[in-house]
């Protein structure tokens, strides 16, 4: 039986209130009234969707043999990364085996579902087993435009395989369409649509329909026959169509998320999934679609193990986990879209030297240390010889990962003259459960409310742009846990 055997999400700390947006910008485009309502949930500055992906993908992990795992399979719009393997590098910071499939899925808004398909027959083939299927997205749109309201940032991920599985992977359809309605060029930051009579009209009510019904004469069932079908469009009337065409009650279709977290690009179905699978019971039927140069129909039937399956944070977790974010600059700034003078510390010139970068791979994306063996003391970064001053043996250490331990603050500060766009940058001390201690920036926080032996997590985020060559650096950070 081929199907998701976990599941997880993620969606960032910060949202951002429409009606702020509409306030600032709204002079320019006064129907844009319509869309204020709500908020979205807007990616810290040291976020994108890369490490939004690494965050879901932890979630959908969580409890099992990293070992066991056999890919990585991430789709997105906005990759960091032309010409770098970006789900290798999310392999990199799940501290998988060197000997895992890789791919990344791009192009199209329905890449999410297409590598969740992909991930299904690798393993209905036998050519691979628990895939790790990652949808994440960071689209941005000009300062005053309908997109700059609607779009949101959140990620979602689903191990894909042939062992215990949650949901049963029944089948698929698909349409290939160059149907334009959302265009982005190589060269282009942000979104371009065409007018949403054409892309609501001749896209969501024509060519949702199109591939649903394809996707039941295919395999012979009814829409009648589904618990749940999930579906992105944003656009409320054409949603009361379609529902309206297949007879959609309104608790058979799930919710967008839309006023909560927006529009979220290649994640959109897979996020919706997430969230479905939070609350399904077995035996529930669930259809997936994904839109975008045509459409994915799946379908999925919910089994047994799914009340085995130990509880993720998931998509219901990290909404609870919300904090304001006050200023729209600073949502500008993070994104890139306008420039500030972060003070003479930004224009160090540092190059990234990648021969450093492949020796110290394991250290700098796996977070991995080592532990020695003859005392059993953790340490980080690697050391060859023990810390511990009472063993000090030599070349006795096994490899030991610390991203997924927690720890304490032993000591931080505010420092507000290191160049940062959300000053004062936010270091300090901190000890790992279970043995071990170093200075890691701090990250979905305030210097007010954090304090000396606050538990923290710890999170894959983007260390350092380099604006001049155009390449984000990751590493970890601290990410104090506060009341949600």
């Amino acid at each position: 039986m081929v199907g998701i055997r976990s599941f997880g999400g993620y969606v960032p700390r910060y949202r951002l209130n429409r009606g702020n947006i509409f306030k600032s910008m709204g002079w320019i485009n006064m129907a844009n009234i319509a869309l204020s309502r709500g908020e979205k949930a807007v990616a810290n500055m040291d976020e994108d969707s890369l490490t939004m992906a690494v965050s879901a993908s932890i979630d959908c992990i969580n409890g099992f043999d990293k070992s066991d795992l056999g890919g990585v399979y991430f789709a997105s719009t906005t990759f960091p990364f032309k010409e770098r393997q970006n789900a290798g590098i999310v392999a990199g910071a799940l501290n998988m085996k060197d000997d895992v499939r890789s791919l990344d899925f791009a192009g199209s808004l329905k890449s999410g579902t297409s590598a969740l398909i992909a991930a299904m027959e690798a393993c209905a083939s036998k050519g691979a087993n628990n895939i790790v299927v990652c949808g994440s997205d960071s689209r941005l749109g000009k300062m005053g435009s309908p997109q700059e309201l609607i779009f949101g940032e959140a990620a979602a991920a689903f191990l894909a395989s042939d062992t215990d599985v949650i949901a049963e992977y029944k089948g698929s359809f698909s349409l290939s369409l160059d149907f334009v309605d959302h265009v982005r060029g190589s060269n282009s930051n942000f979104d371009r649509q065409w007018e949403d009579r054409w892309i609501r009209d001749m896209g969501f009510t024509k060519i949702i329909p199109q591939a649903i019904n394809g996707f039941l004469d295919k395999f012979n069932v009814k829409i009648e026959d589904f618990s749940k079908v999930i579906y992105p469009c944003h656009y409320f009337p054409a949603r009361k169509q379609i529902d309206k065409m297949f007879g959609l009650s309104p608790e058979k279709v799930q919710d967008t998320m839309l006023g909560e977290i927006g529009e979220m690009g290649a994640a959109q179905p897979l996020t919706m999934l997430a969230k479905a699978l939070e609350d399904a019971k077995p035996g529930d039927k669930i259809m997936v679609v994904g839109y975008g140069n045509g459409c994915d129909v799946l379908a999925f039937e919910v089994t047994e193990n799914i009340t085995k399956l130990a509880k993720r944070t998931g998509i219901s977790g990290y909404l609870a986990n919300r904090a304001d974010l006050k200023e729209y600059t600073k949502y500008l700034t993070w994104r890139h879209i306008i420039d500030i003078d972060a003070g003479l510390r930004s224009e160090e010139d540092i190059w990234t030297r990648w021969s450093l970068d492949w020796r110290e791979r394991k250290t700098i994306l796996g977070f991995c240390g080592t532990k020695c063996t003859e005392c059993n003391t953790p340490q980080f970064p690697p050391q060859k010889i023990c810390a511990n001053p009472n063993c000090g043996s030599v070349d006795t250490r096994e490899e030991y990962c610390f991203a997924d331990k927690k720890g304490k603050i032993f000591s931080y500060t505010g420092d507000n003259l290191a160049a940062s766009f959300d000053p004062p940058q936010i270091y300090g001390n901190v000890d790992f459960d279970g043995g071990g201690r170093y200075m890691l920036n701090c990250t979905d926080c305030e210097l007010d409310a954090i304090s000396v032996s606050m538990p923290v997590s710890f999170s894959f985020r983007i260390i350092f742009y380099d604006k001049i060559r155009d390449i984000t650096r990751y590493f970890w950070k601290a990410v104090p846990k506060q009341g949600v």
